[in-house]
């Protein structure tokens, strides 16, 4: 039984290199990983490096600049532009022996104050009701969807789809996962969660996915509350709200490529 999405093998200066598991795989091809995991891990890159500022993550962007194969990986991260309130930090992956990058992670991190006293959200909580006897449309798909709690909620016709993930295993082997993290190996699944295309029929695979956080997000249970928009000519875009036990901390969008099978 596979225990985590990645296993750490061995680090040259700032590159470390991991094994990418099983669980990686993608529901569109056992072969290439999916977006949550390769987000997850270059986060974590991103907090590692980010951890002596004092900083705290507001906005990050993965682009998928090519198939990530489930194959060992190499992971650099590295301050884009650096600041005492703000800073761009980036992280890049790439397959061994490959040094053309397949997936890069920006993030804005922002200096912290206290504004407990103006807090505002521009929804209120989602409450965890019973799940839908299909979560899914991609039942019985191997990799990445065997590792995720996947509990989609009951919605009236028209409504945006609503779906509660949870991680079942670590992102990294023996090293603990933050929730940031835990947010990142989800949140690329807006776009199964908001879909609106049979994927029997229809591919629809994002090559970005972009999520902006107005509060740090907290525990191991994130529902999204997300809806597919698709154009006449074959792209679409995928918008979600991310909540977690509390209530909203923040939104996703991603870019879809539509195609008919």
């Amino acid at each position: 039984m596979t225990d985590s999405f990645y296993r750490r093998l061995d680090s040259d200066g700032d590159v470390e290199v991991f094994s990418s598991t099983e669980s990686t795989a993608s529901n569109w091809s056992s072969e290439i990983q999916h977006g949550s995991p390769p987000l997850a891990l270059l986060t974590k890159a991103v907090e590692e490096l980010a951890a002596p500022g004092g900083q705290r993550i507001g906005r990050l962007t993965l682009d998928i600049l090519g198939a990530i194969p489930v194959a060992p990986v190499r992971v650099r991260a590295w301050t884009m532009r650096p600041g005492a309130r703000i800073s761009l930090l980036g992280a890049e992956m790439s397959p061994v022996g490959l040094d053309r990058p397949v997936a890069r992670v920006t993030a804005w991190l922002l200096a912290t104050s206290d504004t407990a006293d103006v807090a505002t959200d521009r929804y209120p909580p989602l409450v965890e009701g019973e799940s839908v006897p299909h979560a899914h449309g991609w039942a019985g798909a191997p990799g990445y969807l065997e590792k995720v709690s996947w509990r989609t909620q009951a919605t009236a016709p028209g409504e945006a789809a609503v779906g509660w993930l949870s991680p079942l295993v670590p992102l990294v082997a023996g090293e603990d996962t933050t929730a940031v993290q835990r947010l990142a190996m989800v949140v690329d699944s807006a776009n199964g969660v908001g879909a609106v295309l049979d994927p029997d029929r229809f591919l629809f695979m994002n090559t970005d996915t972009s999520v902006h956080l107005h509060r740090a997000p907290e525990g191991e249970d994130f529902a999204l509350r997300s809806r597919a928009s698709i154009g006449p000519d074959g792209i679409g875009a995928t918008t979600a709200e991310i909540f977690d036990r509390r209530g909203f901390v923040g939104t996703s969008v991603q870019t879809l490529l539509i195609q008919r099978r």
